[in-house]
């Protein structure tokens, strides 16, 4: 009776292996169809290699943890409690960014609770949504917002100061916020602002230096100010 037991077992043990590695094995697979949509259909100005490689890491890791968790709720416990004392020091700029961490994280837990066919559809199908998005450049508005800082000497009175300029070469803009630099001898003024047809940078820029000094003017896309 005891070797039937352990012969038992040893078949148990088998089956829950290969369970383990096809789990790992699809979860990973899941992973990096996740990660090539990602790489396709990437616009940001920052692309990382290594949050690529992150997004098929946390699809494994979570199909794991998942597997190792199971119904028991000691274990649940003593995971949170072990995960609590992580401190993440990179902060995800992009919100696409945390969108594809949940698509991973979605798909390992799926694998981990063993709905591998579900897990397969969900991924095929959200991923066949994304490109679909990506093709028909879904949601943009055909708008280009930039951001304008103009230096000024701080004996220099700001308000209104370039208006006519702006109705000049702007179609729309719109006051940010003002505040000092270079130990409060200078200010730095932030504008929203839309550019007006065929009105160029260097344009607006050359009008704006010949009222505030020859001092630093800058524009930058509404994206990259936010990224900064």
């Amino acid at each position: 009776m005891i070797s039937e037991i352990f012969n038992i077992n040893d078949v148990a043990v088998r089956v829950a292996v290969g369970e383990v590695f096809f789990t790992i094995l699809l979860s990973f697979i899941l992973g990096l169809i996740i990660t090539t949509v990602y790489i396709k259909t990437y616009r940001g100005r920052f692309y990382s290699q290594t949050f690529a490689h992150t997004l098929i890491i946390v699809s494994v890791v979570i199909a794991i943890v998942i597997v190792v968790v199971g119904s028991n709720i000691a274990r649940a416990f003593s995971l949170a409690g072990a995960l609590s004392i992580i401190r993440f020091r990179s902060s995800i700029r992009d919100p696409r960014d945390v969108a594809f961490i949940f698509f991973a994280m979605a798909s390992g837990l799926a694998c981990g609770t063993g709905l591998f066919l579900p897990a397969i559809v969900f991924v095929i199908v959200l991923s066949a949504i994304i490109f679909l998005l990506y093709s028909l450049n879904y949601g943009d508005r055909q708008i280009t917002q930039k951001i304008l800082k103009i230096t000024l000497p701080e004996n220099l009175n700001y308000e209104g100061l370039f208006d006519d300029i702006f109705s000049k070469y702007l179609k729309d803009y719109s006051f940010i916020s003002v505040r000092t630099i270079n130990l409060g001898t200078m200010f730095e003024l932030s504008y929203s602002i839309q550019m007006a047809k065929d009105i160029t940078d260097k344009t607006l820029i050359d009008d704006i230096r010949a009222r505030n000094g020859n001092l630093n003017v800058t524009i930058l896309l509404d994206n990259q100010q936010m990224m900064d």
